[in-house]
């Protein structure tokens, strides 16, 4: 079996189908052996079972079926049998045929062919146990991963296992290892909520797991007795409507719809994802190859320079960077180009915030202490390389940390630097690097064609989960900008890695950008920044705070963690800002704490954000000013309606799928 699996190929890709299928869990079960340093029976029993009590749960309940007596016996008295097989063809090496002595009563061992043959112990099927030891897993599972003081799971792994993905385009999800809503997941019955769970066994074996109502069925039978040929899928459903109609305690029903507004939170992340995945997995079905194993990040200029930088060999080169151009050991491009071999740099340019990355107001022309190479500034008389500037070079080289958000504008300056390099014949080289807050999610509202600018270069949504390669891609095509791209691909990058998990070193991308929980929230909190509120600025931890003169930090946070946001908490706090917004006045307001990065959604938070300023300080909030890092009418007014944010978010949808499609094109990794 294991051969087998080891040449079975990749289908698609993460995320991108649902397929019920035993390979994953053999898989599973293999590894735990593996890294366990023991079978997965043992493994089961010393950190499972026994620490629970379940004294009647394990594998391989006898090892001999025509045990007679002693305590092989006493387990088969009390074991259900299941099927009749014929023991030559499927079991136990049987000599006989249908009807004769090979007929065999499976009873005690596992039913399921593959682990039957697998030796009775395997990842997807094998176990045997009871109602009562059962009940113990669910409770356990219900109390955040410990029972009878017995910590078996983290409550932060019980939450990862139930929280719904997206698999199908109706709406058809799974959790980890755990049935949410599917074909499979009849068993939760017309009443449960959603953000219940459970599964079902191939013999009329269940458990539905509701958390709102702290209830749980088990359910066993033996639907294959003597035959193969019972159903009890309609039998499993009235079960689950029985025991959820008992339900009547007031407080459960209110945690039942807080879960169901949670779930269609996930729903729609999850929307994302699958979209993004489908189209990843259409690209690789198209190039036939595989995603690398997860290794340290090398970025373009890493790549570049490991190959002799060929692709600049006898080219005068003008570079645009700051100080998060850098390779993994930390020297700067500037240094790096400046001793290439063959290569000539002969000229640099600044975006905002200057060559050094400190600078928060308008950057003029300069010349580098160290090099002696003229500065030309990309944020200050103009925003684009003067053709002055680009006569005398070959190429144009771009590297430069974005963060992932659409107001970020490193972007822009990359668009209006091929803009001039198309004009000027010359090529652009990006040297890629990662999306700090990852490469899946994509989320709010897209851009109007009509109020594009320096905030907002493209029609984008607000987290485009792309990187400055693929986006320079995006834009070369849609805006048919006609510049001969060449992009220098970052290698080891996959599209579900923030920067944490790439092995490279934070470096501030602006003054205010100082940690990767600050980049996470940005999205969000950074829409609010054009208004009349303070985002942190001037203070030690930008965007993690906002507030003003006329908020009551404790109403605003009551009635945003009354929302129940995924993955987020707010504290009320007050703040002196020593710069920007409300410069030198003490302020209430709410410190945003992100409990859970996996579910956190930035948009959607900052979206909650601003209606709540909307619906609580009506005659204080500008809530005009909210327009301008938004540029999306419907949705300023929808936000000035105060409309339910659920609402606003699936107005983004239409648009927000186009922009997937679009995407997809232009994506460089999976």
């Amino acid at each position: 079996m294991l051969k087998r699996l080891y040449t079975e190929p990749l289908r698609a890709a993460p995320g991108a189908r649902f397929v019920y299928s035993d390979i994953g869990m053999i898989v599973l079960g293999e590894i735990v052996g593996r890294v366990a340093g023991e079978p997965l029976d043992s493994f089961a029993a010393k950190n499972i079972f026994r620490p629970l009590g379940m004294k009647d749960t394990g594998f391989r309940r006898i090892e001999n079926q025509t045990a007679g007596s002693g305590a092989d016996a006493a387990v088969l008295a009390r074991v259900a049998p299941t099927e009749t097989v014929r023991a030559m063809n499927s079991y136990l090496g049987g000599t006989g045929e249908a009807g004769g002595a090979g007929e065999l009563m499976l009873r005690g061992q596992v039913h399921d062919p593959t682990a039957n043959r697998m030796g009775g112990v395997a990842g997807h099927a094998g176990l045997f146990s009871t109602a009562d030891d059962l009940a113990v897993f669910c409770q356990m599972i219900l109390n955040g991963g410990e029972y009878g003081g017995a910590r078996i799971l983290s409550p932060l792994g019980i939450a990862e296992m139930k929280r719904p993905r997206q698999v199908t385009e109706d709406g058809g999800a799974r959790g980890l290892g755990w049935d949410v809503n599917t074909t499979f997941s009849t068993n939760r019955g017309d009443l449960f909520p959603a953000g219940s769970f459970g599964h079902t066994g191939f013999t009329g074996t269940s458990v539905w797991v509701d958390p709102a109502s702290e209830t749980f069925v088990v359910f066993l039978s033996n639907r294959v007795h003597p035959d193969g040929k019972g159903d009890v899928g309609p039998l499993r459903a009235r079960v689950a409507n029985v025991v959820a109609g008992a339900v009547t305690d007031a407080a459960a029903v209110g945690r039942a719809q807080a879960e169901q507004a949670q779930y269609v939170q996930h729903m729609l992340a999850g929307l994302a994802r699958f979209t993004s995945a489908v189209g990843e997995a259409r690209r690789a079905e198209q190039e036939g190859a595989l995603a690398p194993e997860q290794a340290e990040v090398r970025n373009g200029i890493d790549v570049l320079a490991r190959g002799g930088f060929k692709e600049l060999q006898n080219l005068r080169v003008g570079l645009i960077t700051n100080h998060t151009g850098r390779d993994l050991a930390g020297r700067q491009t500037i240094d790096v180009l400046r001793e290439a071999p063959g290569v000539k740099l002969v000229a640099l340019f600044s975006p905002e915030h200057g060559i050094r990355g400190q600078l928060d107001d308008k950057v003029s022309d300069s010349t580098d202490e160290k090099t002696g190479l003229p500065v030309y500034s990309l944020y200050g008389e103009t925003r684009r390389p003067r053709a002055e500037h680009l006569k005398n070079l070959d190429a144009l080289v771009f590297d430069i940390q974005d963060i992932g958000a659409r107001f970020y504008t490193y972007m822009s300056t990359l668009g209006y630097a091929m803009e001039e390099a198309a004009k000027a014949r010359i090529p652009v080289f990006v040297l890629d690097r990662p999306n700090p807050i990852g490469g899946v999610d994509t989320e709010g509202p897209v851009a109007d064609d009509d109020k594009l600018s320096f905030t907002a270069y493209h029609t984008i949504p607000v987290r485009h989960g792309m990187t400055m390669g693929e986006l320079a891609r995006l834009f070369n095509e849609q805006r048919k900008i006609g510049c001969d791209l060449r992009v220098v691909q970052m290698e080891n990058w996959r599209r579900g890695m923030w920067l944490d998990a790439t092995g490279q070193t934070w470096v501030n991308p602006s003054p205010n950008m100082r940690s990767l929980t600050e980049a996470t929230l940005y999205p969000g909190v950074g829409l609010l920044e054009t208004s009349n509120v303070s985002v942190g600025r001037g203070t030690d931890t930008p965007f993690e705070v906002v507030g003003a003169p006329w908020i009551d930090g404790r109403r605003l946070a009551a009635h945003l963690n009354g929302r129940g946001l995924a993955g987020v908490r707010f504290v009320p706090v007050r703040f002196k800002p020593s710069a920007s917004v409300y410069k030198g006045e003490e302020l209430g307001g709410v410190n945003v704490v992100v409990t859970d990065r996996a579910r956190f959604r930035p948009v959607r938070t900052g979206i909650e954000m601003a209606v709540a300023l909307r619906r609580l300080y009506p005659n204080d909030w500008k809530v005009d000013s909210y327009a301008r890092l938004l540029v999306n009418a419907d949705t300023l007014e929808r936000v000035k309606r105060a409309d339910e944010p659920e609402a606003i978010e699936r107005s983004w949808q239409p648009r927000l799928a186009e922009f997937r499609r679009a995407r997809a094109r232009a994506l460089l990794y999976r």
